[in-house]
């Protein structure tokens, strides 16, 4: 009896957590309003509760989650290269896709700069960081995959277009995480890109 319960399991106890702490962290997000924002919200479960298990739970410098700029030559260096590819697609898109425009438009205002910082700055922190470079240390690059599969699931419910980018999106913004050791370049580029489909919905929705 006693072999039959013995599965001679070991296992990695960081990322027995980030995987456990990851998924509630994104059923909370989905399930509960803990403030009339949600961007603000998502400040909180997907900055301040990873920091705080970074340093509370694991002992460890949020610096090595990719907490700092890093290489930032590289960094900036791959943002605006990706900035100026994803531009004019995204204009095309947002102009030739009618779903984009049912679902972005009607979010372009003055604040929607701020709204779409606040709402990414806690969403890349929590994929580019804590999942990305906690799953690094124990399956290296495999990471970059890992932590797209997530991400992608995360976007259900938006356009059947937007969705079907994103594992690919995710690989993409995890890989200039990984060239400067940092979240904040691939904030950067997602904080652009949610801004500028937002405006070019809008644009495409005047008469």
């Amino acid at each position: 009896m006693r072999k039959l319960f013995d599965f001679e399991l070991e296992f990695d106890r960081e990322t027995v957590a980030i995987t456990i702490l990851s998924t509630m962290l994104l059923m909370v997000d989905y399930y509960q309003r803990l403030t009339p924002i949600k961007a603000v919200d998502r400040v909180g479960l997907y900055l301040f509760v990873p920091l705080l298990i970074i340093v509370l739970l694991f002992r460890k410098s949020p610096r090595e989650y990719g907490f700092q700029f890093g290489d930032w030559r590289a960094g900036l260096a791959l943002t605006a290269i990706v900035v100026a590819i994803a531009a004019p697609i995204l204009w095309y898109f947002t102009h030739n896709s009618p779903a984009l425009v049912d679902y972005y438009a009607r979010q372009w205002n003055g604040a929607a700069p701020l709204f779409t910082f606040l709402d990414l700055i806690g969403w890349e922190f929590f994929f580019r960081g804590f999942l990305l470079f906690g799953y690094a240390r124990l399956f290296g690059v495999h990471a970059l995959w890992l932590h797209a599969v997530p991400f992608a699931l995360a976007h259900l419910g938006k356009p059947a277009l937007e969705t079907y980018t994103t594992l690919f999106g995710g690989f993409l913004f995890g890989l200039v995480a990984w060239r400067s050791k940092s979240f904040v370049y691939p904030f950067l580029i997602h904080w652009f890109i949610a801004t500028f489909t937002i405006y070019g919905a809008y644009a495409a929705s005047l008469p």
